[in-house]
């Protein structure tokens, strides 16, 4: 898959997986990474971390109910519910035009 279609719709599961729930790091790359082995840790939090910086996502600290040491957790907010809306929509414009191609 090319690169930069791939940075866009793992984007977009992120954020899907966010609207759900608020979630730590390491619990967001596994769901992405079981639906697209392939993707490596490192280009997970670099999505996690522009989500942050344009404001489609926020962040926390949390305390383990095991006693370990607390989680970030990445929360969407606002604007990220909707652009997840917008890519969500282009997405199956997408996919529309796609199929009627075959």
């Amino acid at each position: 898959m090319d690169a930069q279609l791939k940075k866009g719709v793992l984007e977009m599961c992120i954020l899907l997986q966010l609207r759900k729930k608020d979630m730590y790091g390491y619990e967001i790359m596994k769901i992405i990474q079981d639906a697209f082995p392939e993707v490596y840790d490192g280009s997970i939090y670099t999505i996690l971390r522009r989500l942050k910086s344009e404001a489609y996502t926020e962040n926390y600290m949390k305390d383990v109910p095991s006693g370990g040491p607390q989680r970030k957790y990445y929360h969407i907010t606002p604007a990220g519910l909707e652009y997840t809306a917008r890519m969500v929509s282009e997405w199956e414009r997408l996919t529309e035009s796609v199929e009627r191609m075959r």
